[in-house]
């Protein structure tokens, strides 16, 4: 067993660390007490809401990352190792003890997966990664067009949307759910996956949050087919009822190849859309797709994503997102050619190099890092 290094008693968090001379592994809790990341001599384990434990490891030196999520055997036994060597650490935590010593591996495991479910109706299926620490409500669930290839994150769901009293019973029992560690989350994202595509009946709704997380900026996704046809006092009206950030999966500056892949809108529209949200202060991340298209598309893809991109007036506040483009089950029936690339590590420093010849800032989107 290692001896206690350290012990940081944050406002938002615990975090404790073990080893000698430095830390070796280290335990991070939020102040509900529940743990978030256990890190162990270079393995990796973070803790989903839902309950269920994420490995992520990486073999640098036969540059290959490991995913996966643990059974619920391999989860248990991680979580006694952990709390074996929390234990250690009793009186030194003081006060924080109780806090984080009332949880068990049980509890962790098959409790808060019951809670979870009762909060959110269905899975949180994906968030961009600046919103990865917000509190997530659900005021739709699933997505109105729900038919690009290269989607599968709403495949479980319909669309469909809360009412006002449905909404705010949800929002209140999510407040609830997070408790104390609402003081490790940022901001409040607004799901699932164009929300705001609903219009008038999303006000009252933003208000809801607004009560019951003031002082919290709201963000969410945004999709190019609807948020075009929105005129610029729409977009004043919400930043005015606390949305500060918008998403939009601009995918490719191609239009020919977001009909290959049955993404709706044109992407000259991206243009006059992100002018609106500027004017009306509103920070902006745009998600382009890397490696859609695969060699056939390369040049196409690239050069007029950047063309599009260089028409937009972002600022210092706003990120692309290069998102690898993962193969999923109906990506299996296009050809191939279409949905990879032999050098995805070069073709991401290049988009990275094009992004950054713009004076943008740019940052890695990899969907199979996500979890909640």
């Amino acid at each position: 067993m290692m001896p206690l290094y350290r012990i940081e008693k944050r406002p938002t968090s615990t975090v404790i660390s073990f080893g000698v001379n430095a830390p070796e592994s280290y335990l991070a809790f939020d102040r509900a007490g529940r743990p978030f990341v256990f890190n162990d001599r270079g393995y990796t384990y973070k803790r989903s809401l839902d309950g269920s434990l994420h490995l992520r490891y990486r073999d640098l030196a036969n540059d290959w990352r490991e995913r996966r999520v643990l059974s619920f055997k391999e989860a248990k036994e991680v979580l006694e190792r952990a709390y074996e060597q929390i234990g250690r650490a009793r009186t030194e935590l003081s006060e924080r003890a109780e806090e984080i010593l009332r949880w068990t591996p049980d509890k962790l495991l098959r409790e808060e997966k019951m809670r979870f479910r009762e909060v959110y109706r269905f899975p949180i299926s994906i968030l961009p990664p600046d919103a990865y620490l917000d509190i997530v409500v659900q005021a739709t669930f699933g997505c109105t067009w729900n038919k690009c290839t290269f989607c599968s994150f709403y495949k479980d769901r319909l669309f469909s949307k809360r009412d006002e009293a449905s909404f705010r019973k949800h929002v209140r029992s999510v407040r609830d759910f997070f408790g104390q560690s609402l003081s490790l989350r940022r901001n409040v994202f607004l799901a699932d996956g164009n929300v705001l595509a609903l219009g008038e009946p999303l006000l009252p709704l933003m208000d809801t949050v607004r009560t019951f997380f003031p002082g919290r900026k709201i963000a969410s996704f945004l999709d190019l087919w609807s948020g075009y046809k929105k005129g610029g006092d729409w977009w004043q009206t919400l930043a005015e009822r606390g949305l500060s950030r918008v998403s939009i999966g601009l995918e490719s500056g191609s239009s020919k190849l977001l009909k290959l892949f049955n993404k709706p809108g044109e992407p000259e529209e991206a243009i006059e859309l992100v002018h609106a949200l500027k004017r009306a202060g509103l920070a902006v991340n745009i998600i382009f797709l890397v490696g859609a298209g695969g060699r056939p598309f390369r040049e196409e893809h690239f050069l007029s994503s950047m063309h599009v991109l260089s028409k937009l007036p972002l600022r210092r506040e706003d990120i692309v997102y290069l998102s690898p483009l993962v193969r999923n089950a109906e990506l299996e029936t296009l050809d191939p050619d279409l949905t990879s690339l032999p050098d995805m590590d070069g073709e991401l420093r290049r988009w990275f190099e094009g992004v950054s010849a713009l004076g943008y800032k740019a940052s890695l989107y990899d969907i199979r890092e996500f979890l909640y």
